[in-house]
């Protein structure tokens, strides 16, 4: 498994509704079911995950599928195991505080 660490772009969409909405989006050299992505939410303002939707393009531009990724938070620290086992590009939605 190889650890990417936070190798996307972050966007913040929606800060001070009490629940940030982050997301993130990465390269189409993501492999799902073989790496992790590591997303430090203390550099948001966040200790705590309340939600999360991993979107995997499966077809470039053209097919968007749901994911269903393990995660994790340790520290603030949330790490996040891709599912499938495909490239493609990747866009991981959290819902944080």
């Amino acid at each position: 498994m190889t650890a990417l660490g936070e190798v996307g772009t972050a966007y913040e969409i929606a800060p001070a509704l009490g629940v940030k909405m982050l997301m993130f989006t990465y390269p189409d050299t993501v492999i799902g079911g073989t790496d992790t992505v590591q997303i430090d939410l203390n550099d948001y303002g966040c200790t705590e995950l309340r939600g999360i939707h991993v979107f995997d393009e499966t077809t470039d531009g053209s097919v968007v599928v749901l994911q269903a990724p393990t995660t994790v938070v340790t520290s603030g620290v949330l790490v996040v195991t891709l599912g499938g086992s495909d490239t493609g590009k990747k866009t991981i939605v959290v819902y944080a505080q």
